[in-house]
C-alpha cells in the first residue's frame, strides 16, 4: 500500500535557478520573497489607511523595517549555524548565496518598526495591529519560491502529497539522504518528503483569515498582533517538526521550535495583557470621518493620529 501511495507524489522538476543576471543569480526564492515584501507592503498601506495613518509614515516604517529584516534574518540563521561561518566571518555578508531565518527576518522587521515608531510618536499598538496581516500574507507568498526551489528538507514521506524533486540543482536532490528515499520511492533515487513548507504556507493562509474575522470584530488595539504572533508561534512549533534542515542548540529542539517556545509565551502574555487593559473607544474612521483627507493637513492627520482624537 505504502508503494503505492508513493507513486501518487507530487514531481517537482523546476530549475532553482532562473537565470544569472551580472553575476548575480536569480532564484525562484528571491523573485517571491520580493512579492511577497511588495503585497505586505502595499497590505499595511491599505489597512493603515483604514487606521488614519497618512501613506509617508507606513512608507518609512516599510523602510526600516525591511532591511532590519533581512539583517535579522541573517543573523539568526548564522548563529544556527555558527560553526560553519566561524572561519570565514566574510561569509557572513555573503547573503546572496542563501541562507536566512524567516524567524530572524519576522523578530529583526519588528525591532526596527518599532525603534522607528518610538521615535516618530505613533501609536505602536495600533501600527502593530495594521502590520500583522500584511506580515503574515507577505510570508505565505514567499513561501511559494521555497516550494520550487527545494531549499528546505523534510522527513521522508510516502502519502499522495509529498513531493519528489527531480531537477538536480534542487538542494533537496542533492542534500536529502538517498538511502532512505529509496525505500519510499519504489527503487527510484529521489526523495519523496513532507511538503512542510507548504504546510507552513497553509498555515500562514488560515491565520491570515482569523485576523481577518478578529479585524471585523474590532478587538482592543493590539490584540491582532499579539494573536498573529501567538498562532504562528504554535503553528511553527508543530510544523518544524517535519523539517530535518536545522541544528538542536538546546535541549533537543530545532533553532525554530526553540524560538516557538520563547515566543509562543510571550505572546499569549501580551495578548492576555491587551485584552484586560482598559482604553478608551477608538473609531478606526473617526480620523477621517469628519472631514475627507484632502482637507486635513498631514500635521493634524498625525496629531490626530497619535492622539486617537
Amino acid at each position: 500500500m505504502l508503494n503505492i501511495l508513493a507513486l501518487l507524489t507530487i514531481e517537482i522538476g523546476i530549475d532553482p535557478e532562473i537565470r544569472e543576471f551580472l553575476g548575480l543569480t536569480l532564484t525562484w526564492h528571491g523573485v517571491f520573497t520580493a512579492v511577497g515584501i511588495a503585497a505586505g507592503v502595499f497590505t499595511a498601506v491599505v489597512i493603515g489607511r483604514r487606521l488614519g495613518f497618512i501613506e509617508d509614515d507606513i512608507y518609512s516604517v516599510a523602510l526600516i523595517a525591511i532591511p532590519c529584516g533581512i539583517v535579522g534574518a541573517r543573523a539568526l540563521f548564522v548563529i544556527e549555524r555558527w560553526d560553519d561561518f566561524s572561519n570565514d566571518l566574510l561569509s557572513v555578508f555573503r547573503v546572496n548565496e542563501g541562507g536566512i531565518s524567516v524567524y530572524g527576518a519576522v523578530l529583526g522587521g519588528l525591532v526596527g518598526g518599532l525603534v522607528y515608531c518610538w521615535i516618530r510618536k505613533l501609536p505602536i499598538r495600533r501600527a502593530l495591529d495594521g502590520t500583522a496581516p500584511a506580515l503574515i500574507l507577505g510570508m505565505a507568498i514567499g513561501r511559494i519560491g521555497d516550494i520550487i526551489n527545494g531549499e528546505h528538507f523534510s522527513e521522508l514521506s510516502g502519502l499522495p502529497w509529498a513531493v519528489r524533486y527531480t531537477h538536480l540543482d534542487s538542494p533537496s536532490v542533492s542534500v536529502h539522504p538517498i538511502e532512505s528515499c529509496r525505500l519510499l520511492s519504489v527503487g527510484q533515487e529521489l526523495c519523496a518528503q513532507h511538503p512542510a513548507v507548504a504546510y507552513e504556507m497553509i498555515g500562514d493562509l488560515v491565520i491570515l483569515g482569523v485576523l481577518i474575522f478578529l479585524w471585523r470584530r474590532q478587538p482592543k488595539t493590539g490584540v491582532i498582533f499579539a494573536s498573529a504572533f501567538l498562532l504562528y508561534s504554535v503553528m511553527r512549533f508543530f510544523v518544524s517538526f517535519l523539517r530535518i534542515d536545522s541544528k538542536e542548540p538546546l535541549l533537543g529542539l530545532t533553532t525554530p521550535e526553540l524560538t516557538a517556545v520563547i515566543v509562543g509565551p510571550l505572546a499569549a502574555l501580551v495578548l492576555l495583557f491587551f485584552l484586560l487593559r482598559r482604553e478608551p473607544e477608538y473609531d478606526p474612521e473617526q480620523p477621517t470621518a469628519a472631514r475627507s483627507k484632502t482637507q486635513l493637513s498631514r500635521a493634524e492627520r498625525r496629531r490626530r493620529l497619535r492622539t486617537g482624537s
